[in-house]
This record gives C-alpha cells, structure tokens and sequence, in this order.
C-alpha cells in the first residue's frame, strides 16, 4: 500500500508562487472542483489572505494516476522554521520554488538545506514564467551554481496558468520515494526495530472550538484506528481518536491511518499546549513508549511586553492570549507588572514577523488597543560562583559588581542582494557589530553575504534598514549560533531620579552614549512641564551617559500686583523661587501612560 503513496512539501521563499501552485495542483488533481476554486486556498486565515503569506503549515490529500499524493503546505519565512522543519520530517520529498523573474532568495536557501538535512529528494522548479521579466535559463543557471542541481534538469512552470503543472506531477511520483526510505523511519526503525508497535509524529496542531486539538500526523509504524486508546509519549496524556481521518483539503473521516500516510486525529484535548508539534503518538498499552527522533522544544528568539492601552482591558488580553496559545503553540507568555504601564504580559516570539502577527490578531480578531514594548532578547548571565542564569528582562540584570559576564545570543544571517548594493550592505552590517565570514557571487550580478550578528542589533530596525539601503531587492535569512559573552551593561532611564524599569535595555556599551542621548530626547518631547526642572538621564551603574533637562514651567506671579514699590515683585518672585527649590527636591514626576505608549510607537 505504502509504494503508492508520495509525501512531499513545497518550500518557497515569500510571493514566490508557493500558495498559487499548492491551487494548481488540488485543481488538476481533481481535489478541488473548478467551480470552488479560489486564490490561496491552504491559506485558511484572513490575515494569510491578506498579506499573501503562510503563516501556519496545512496538509492536503491529493490522487494522480492511481498514486496517493499528501503535501504539505509549509510557510515560507524563516521566523517558522520550526514548523517547516516537523513538516519536512513527514516528508520524503520536497518542490523547491523559486521566482523565474527574481531568482533565489535568502530564505529559499535557508529551507532548501533544512530539506538537505533531512535528507529529502529536491526538485527544483521556476515558477512565473508566464511573465515578461521572467528569465528562466538564467535562473536556471543561478540555482545549478549555487545548489548544484543540472539546469537542464529543472522544470519550468506557471503556477497561475497551469503550463506543466501535470508534468511536475508525474515527475513527483518518479523521483519522490515512497514512505519507508524517511529519514526519520529509517532511524526509528534502528531504534524500535521491526516491532510493529504503532508510531506517529505529530507535525502540527490546532484548536477547534467544537472539536478540541485537532493533531496532524504522520504514521511511521502501524496504524492508528477510530477509537484507539493514544498515549502522547512527551507529555505523557493519554488521549482517545474520537475521529481519524485526511484533509482534502476539508476534514474527511476514514477508518484509519495507515503507514507512510499522513491525516489527522481529533484528541478533544482542551489545550494545544498538550499536543506539542514533534511529540510521538502511540498506543497507550505500549510500556516505556520512545520518542520519534528530532523532537525539540520551541524556543523563543525575541522578547516584548504587551500592554493593554486601558487597565480595564486586562482581564480581556488575557483571555485573549489564552484563546491565541491554543492555536500557537510556539506563543510563550507570562505575566508582568510595570509601575510605568501598568499590568501587562511578557512574550516571547520566535522573530519580528511573528510578534508582529500575533499584535496584528490580537487587535484584529480580539478588538484590543494594545501597545507591544521595543523587542528584546534573552541573555545568560554567569555568576561569581559560575552559575548561569537566563533573563529575559532587562529590569532583571543584577548590578555590575554581581556578575561575571554576560552572554548575548549570536545568529549567522545570509544576504543575497544585487553586486552594486555590496558596500551598503556590509557597511550596516559591519556598522551592527556584525563579522563577515563569506561573499560569494552566484551570479554575475548577485552576491550572497554570509555574517555573524549579535541578534539584538537586528531584531529592531534592522530588515527596514536593509530594504532601505537595496531598494527592497536585498533578502535575509537568519539561524541560530550559540551565545557569546560580549561588553554588555544594563541602560538605565532615570527621570527626576527615578529609575523607569520599563525603558531599561542591555546594549553594547559602546553604543550607550547615542542611544542615550536618542531615549532621552524621546522623553523630553514626550514628558509634561512641570513646575521644576525635570531631569531626564541615561546611565550605565552610577555612570550619566547622556542628558536632558525639561525647563521649569513658570507662573506669572506677579500679574496680580499693580503698582507699589519694586520689592513687592522681588518679594514674591523670591517666595516663588524658593518653592520651586522645594519641589525639586521633594516634587514626585508622574509620567502619564499615554507619554509611554506614544513613545513606544515612534
């Protein structure tokens, strides 16, 4: 049964024609009628709808000439490679898609060699032929130099028209293996041996309201029936499949799932959190159940708080990232208590994308007025006594004296931009603490940068900058090195005095003095005149690296005084001089919620 089944993914970098050609192949393959046809189709979300990207994966069951075809549709930013990578776990094959008019891109290399990894077949494909500027021999040129894979060999097509999209399907068939040459079975099967004992990955999960977490998986050994007792080997619940079955692309039950296939199990499980992506199902009669190799923890890269614009919508953000978590797995949150904003959540996100989704669901699906803190990320702090610990939060960081170092998270990050952009490019880099270690030309006109950057100088403003400076024809990927121990100190904002906790941030001490002078200028436009001199510093320990003065604001006091000697005025603007000393030196400055919220938006 199984040597009739294909698995394979589609990766792509963004607007490549991946959604568009996951259409195609649902229509000719009869999966879709042609008069429900519609654009992005596994794109089930508004929000994907709308920015034209996926965001979370979706498989779908497909049948040409007799043969089983299941893909996945995978996302395409590197901020969900998580994702991409439990996808390709399930797979044997993968199409790699790649934009006819602009060629390879930074991410397109990123999941091409997670593929690699896993050891999947790749067939290359140009997508956009049907267009003008589209330049498929060169292309086709530029992927056998950079990926090695023949040119003559790579399939031209046009996602949107259809042109050899029947040819790709044939040639799946051909090349991808069947499923008992995985990667991941074949080193199940040296783990478990020949058993027969049931094994499934679980490649994804949802929430649905009236279903519970609905699990996607992929069969490696037995089969899973209706009504099977399941245990979830990491967490260790056990759960029952109240319905098996595959999508194509709408829910349709089945008896069972069989081995090499892929389809879904409804756990009625009341949180996803349970139902983690890369957990092992098996039977739950099975004693010391193993675990599926490659299965790894979600870890975040940025950090931000998240603050309701009114202290009364508390409890409703709350419910809110609740309702979120449940169909993202990878949203880690917990709660926090600023004296300058108030109560709110500290978040952690896998990258800037995914922050900026889940800000753009929680005001769109949950109609919050929420306000997100500038990104951060998480450092390691190592004692005195060696022991290291991680913080998240700035507000955390011991002083000075206290602590040994303090290691920062450290990413390798590939450019590809156009040759007459190089010196732009590496200049932000160079000028972001970056270390360049490759420049390669796969092209005549196309150069790849490969740098180590320390992730805090990109997670800001960084990918605006490298827009900015190609004229948006530069790409980036990024992925995770390791921490290194670096010239960190904690920036402090003092305001009358007064330490602000929500505006401290660890920098590299070198920076301190602009930055400073930048946090500072903020809150000189932002703060109120009070009746003293306000005065607004940035500091390292007891160390002032930049400051403003907000002037006091002065009273005509003498307005009221009409004629009389002249030390009647000198009498009373010396009275006012003294209770302005006074207020300086006991006056409290309250900085107004909305000055924050402002400042956070600039």
């Amino acid at each position: 049964m199984s040597k009739n089944i294909r698995n394979f993914c589609i990766i792509a970098h963004i607007d490549h024609g991946k959604s568009t050609l996951a259409d195609r192949l649902m229509e000719i393959t009869g999966t879709v009628s042609s008069r429900d046809v519609k654009g992005q189709m596994l794109d089930t979300m508004e929000l994907e709808q709308e920015r034209g990207i996926t965001i979370k994966l979706q498989p779908v069951r497909m049948t040409w000439k007799e043969t089983q075809i299941n893909l996945i549709d995978t996302p395409g930013h590197v901020d969900f490679s998580y994702e991409v990578s439990r996808s390709l776990a399930a797979c044997e094959g993968a199409i790699l898609v790649v934009d006819a008019t602009q060629g390879i891109e930074a991410q397109t290399l990123a999941n091409v060699f997670l593929a690699m990894e896993h050891g999947l077949t790749i067939i290359p494909v140009l997508n956009k032929i049907d267009l003008p500027a589209a330049e498929p021999e060169k292309r086709a040129q530029e992927i056998e130099t950079v990926l090695g894979f023949p040119a003559d060999e790579i399939i031209s097509v046009s996602a949107k028209e259809g042109t050899n999209v029947d040819t790709l399907l044939d040639l799946i068939i051909k090349k991808v293996p069947s499923p008992e040459h995985n990667q991941v079975f074949l080193e199940a099967e040296e783990i478990f041996g020949e058993d027969g004992k049931t094994k499934a990955l679980i490649f994804d999960s949802t929430f649905d309201t009236y279903r519970g977490v609905v699990t996607s998986v992929r069969v490696f050994q037995g089969q899973i029936n209706k009504g099977d007792k399941l245990r979830l080997v990491k967490t260790g619940r056990n759960i029952d499949a109240l319905e098996v079955g595959f999508l194509s692309p709408q829910y349709t039950p089945a008896k069972s799932i069989n081995l090499g296939e892929v389809g879904y199990i409804v756990t009625g499980l009341k949180n996803v959190v349970d139902a983690r992506v890369g957990d092992t199902i098996c039977h739950a009669k099975e004693e010391k159940p193993k675990e599926l190799p490659g299965y790894s923890e979600v870890t975040p890269f940025v950090y931000a708080g998240i603050y309701p614009n009114s202290a009364d919508d508390f409890p409703i953000l709350r419910k809110a990232l609740e309702k979120l978590a449940l169909n993202d797995a990878s949203l880690k949150y917990e709660p926090e208590n600023s004296g300058a904003l108030g109560h709110g959540f500290r978040a952690g996100f896998l990258g800037l994308l995914h922050l900026d989704i889940v800000q753009e669901r929680l005001e769109r699906e949950f109609d919050l007025d929420i306000m997100i803190t500038a990104p951060s990320v998480s450092y390691e702090i190592v004692s005195k006594k060696g022991t290291v610990t991680p913080i998240a939060n700035p507000a955390e960081l011991p002083e000075g004296g206290e602590y040994e170092e303090i290691r920062e998270p450290w990413m390798k990050i590939n450019v590809l931009c156009p040759s007459d952009q190089v010196g732009g490019i590496m200049k932000l880099c160079t000028d972001r603490r970056g270390l360049n270690t490759n420049l390669q030309y796969t092209s005549s006109d196309r150069v790849e940068l490969t740098f180590e950057i320390p992730l805090a100088s990109i997670v800001t403003d960084f990918y605006d900058d490298l827009k900015s400076i190609s004229s948006g024809y530069a790409s980036m990927s990024y992925e995770p090195i390791g921490l290194r121990a670096g010239n960190l100190a904690r920036l402090d904002i003092l305001v009358a005095g007064d330490r602000v906790d929500a505006l401290s941030q660890i920098i590299h001490k070198d920076d301190a003095h602009h930055i400073g002078i930048k946090w500072c200028e903020k809150l000189k436009a932002i703060i109120p005149k009070a009746q003293f001199a306000i005065a607004i510093q940035a500091a390292i320990g007891a160390k002032i690296v930049a400051r403003e003065t907000i002037s006091a604001m002065r009273k005509d006091v003498t307005a009221g005084l009409y004629g009389g000697d002249v030390s009647r005025k000198k009498k009373v603007l010396k009275k006012q001089k003294e209770g302005k000393k006074r207020l300086k030196q006991f006056g409290a400055v309250t900085i107004p919620q909305d000055a924050f919220f402002a400042m956070m938006k600039k």
